[in-house]
């Protein structure tokens, strides 16, 4: 277990709680705290491209901004395999960057973790 390192899991589409992870594992990593991202069940949908340049909430930049900068800074984003198979996503290419990874790799990540936070 790394004490020094957080998951934050997102599992909604809901625009309005999109930023609040990544925003946190943006910080996270500067604060040098290894940080990962993980998007399960509906969550999935705001990485079909072009989603995220549709999403703009209050002074932030669009979705895909915020995304693109999280991958930058060299934070991992994984996507459940499962869940894009559930939501008829398995012939869609999702953004460049992401992992599409097994359901298993969410409980690893998450027993590693120090601490894990949902949205």
């Amino acid at each position: 277990m790394n004490q020094n390192s957080i998951l934050y899991v997102q599992t909604s589409d809901d625009p309005e709680r999109q930023y609040s992870p990544l925003v946190l594992a943006q910080t996270a990593k500067a604060m040098d705290i290894e940080a990962k991202v993980y998007y399960l069940g509906q969550g999935l949908r705001i990485l079909k491209p072009g989603t995220g340049d549709k999403i703009k909430a209050g002074s932030f930049p669009a979705l895909s901004e915020v995304i693109k900068k999280t991958l930058d800074m060299g934070i991992e984003i994984y996507v459940c395999e499962a869940s894009k198979q559930m939501l008829g996503l398995d012939q869609v290419d999702l953004i460049p960057g992401v992992k599409i990874v097994g359901a298993g790799t969410l409980n690893d990540l998450a027993l590693e973790a120090g601490a894990t936070m949902w949205f």
